[in-house]
């Protein structure tokens, strides 16, 4: 079994609105020295254990998990995840 982590952001390209609102209510709170905040998401998968695990993943960040147009993404595998 392994567990893997992706993370989701959107390119720097892309206007994140989210990101902007919670910049501006961190300043309302007096944290001005905040110079910008990014949204994103995260997501871990459970896996069992296959040699295509590579491929797998890419596929499933690439067809559901994240839109490439807007969005990179990178994981992270970990190794030997116990149930």
């Amino acid at each position: 079994m392994k567990k893997v982590k992706v993370y989701i952001t959107l390119r720097e390209s892309v206007l994140d609105p989210q990101g902007q609102a919670v910049k501006d209510s961190l300043h309302n709170m007096e944290y001005k020295n905040v110079q910008d905040v990014r949204i994103g998401k995260f997501i871990e998968l459970e896996l069992d254990d296959t040699a295509d695990i590579d491929t797998q993943i890419k596929e499933m960040c690439e067809k559901l998990l994240a839109n490439t147009v807007i969005e990179n993404y990178r994981y992270e595998i970990e190794e030997g995840v116990m149930q």
